[in-house]
């Protein structure tokens, strides 16, 4: 103990209402479970586990989240808690980006899950289970994405830098790409690269890149080389830099490296501007409906839960682990509330 077990397995499941890439008949799932000797180890795995989630949306996928503890009637059947990662998309509704729950030792005890301590005693393992699903994907694009396609992170990003030669004339290809060829051999030894070679018109080589998402384009043409330079446009704002060809590895690096940041930092600025306070009912209401993520005083009752998403569509996404109880009254019941908790309407 503990036995810790990591798969990645696909899942089919009914949904009346499918939504590519965020509820799908049938999905990619990579699942974690693991048997320990004591709830506290449990408790502790749980954590742990969506720490890792929180580092992995925000690191890598440039995903602000916000993790804290589910309400008893949005956590896992069977859990004692279930713990969530929570990212905001740009109109303004939730996705659960990941899960991690504590399963106590209730589905040991259903399924006779028991172990020697060292002591001699058989006891019955606390167990935990923590996933997330290609719907990461879904996050990506909608959190990212823009009117002409996709924006992706580059630590995420499959191609990091599309190299297009541009050539006004055919004969400009002998010229142009030797030197294309030389800096895509040097530049694929540090970054994911690759050359658009076709026919196609420069202008739908720059859209067709675009529309895919890919952080950075090298344009480089008959004049450039003369000028020992290249151009290189960022997907995320559409800056164009000339660089000096002997410059290029370099600032291509720091390029990528800012694209991540200020691609986490326009996310993270979103949510925090959209998530704001409300302290009575029609506040709240006007507030749900302005797409916003609203902290508000709930009583705890699941009854109250579910009266409020009829009437508004929000649910409780999570109850904040940062926030210092404060005493309120709830925004629907009018009844006493120890804290403040989070809603938003979700996908």
């Amino acid at each position: 103990m503990p036995i810790l077990i990591n798969q990645w397995a696909n899942v089919v499941r009914w949904e009346l209402r499918p939504r590519l890439f965020l509820r799908t008949t049938e999905f990619l799932w990579q699942e974690g479970h693991t048997a320990h000797a004591s709830l506290n180890e449990a408790e502790e795995r749980a954590k742990m586990m969506l720490e890792v989630y929180k580092k992995f949306a925000q690191e890598i996928l440039a995903i602000p989240v916000i993790v804290g503890l589910k309400s008893e009637k949005e956590k896992f059947a069977g859990a004692l808690s279930t713990y969530t990662t929570e990212a905001m998309m740009q109109d303004g509704k939730a996705l659960q980006i990941a899960t991690s729950h504590n399963l106590g030792e209730n589905f040991a005890k259903v399924f006779g899950l028991e172990f020697t301590d060292i002591s001699g005693k058989t006891k019955f393992c606390a167990q935990t289970s923590w996933g997330l699903s290609t719907r990461t994907i879904g996050g990506i694009i909608m959190v990212h994405g823009d009117n002409t396609g996709l924006i992706l992170p580059p630590n995420v990003a499959p191609i990091q830098l599309i190299i297009v030669p541009v050539w006004p004339k055919e004969e400009n290809k002998k010229d142009v790409n030797p030197v294309v060829e030389c800096l895509e051999k040097k530049l694929c030894k540090f970054y994911r690269v690759k050359t658009d070679y076709s026919d196609s018109r420069v202008g739908e080589k720059f859209y067709k890149w675009e529309k895919k998402g890919v952080p950075l384009r090298m344009e480089i043409g008959p004049r450039d080389i003369k000028e020992s330079l290249v151009i290189l446009v960022r997907r995320d704002t559409g800056e164009k830099i000339k660089v000096l060809i002997t410059d290029l590895e370099q600032k291509i690096g720091s390029l990528l490296s800012e694209i991540q940041q200020d691609m986490f930092k326009t996310a993270q600025k979103r949510m925090t501007t959209q998530t704001v306070k409300a302290d009575n009912w029609d506040d709240f209401k006007k507030k749900i409906e302005d797409r916003c993520f609203v902290l508000a005083h709930w009583s705890g009752e699941s009854t109250v839960e579910e009266k409020i998403k009829e009437e508004t569509g929000a649910t409780v996404r999570y109850i904040p682990f940062n926030l210092p109880d404060e005493k309120g009254t709830c925004i629907f019941s009018g009844r006493p509330s120890k804290r403040r908790v989070l809603f938003a309407r979700a996908y």
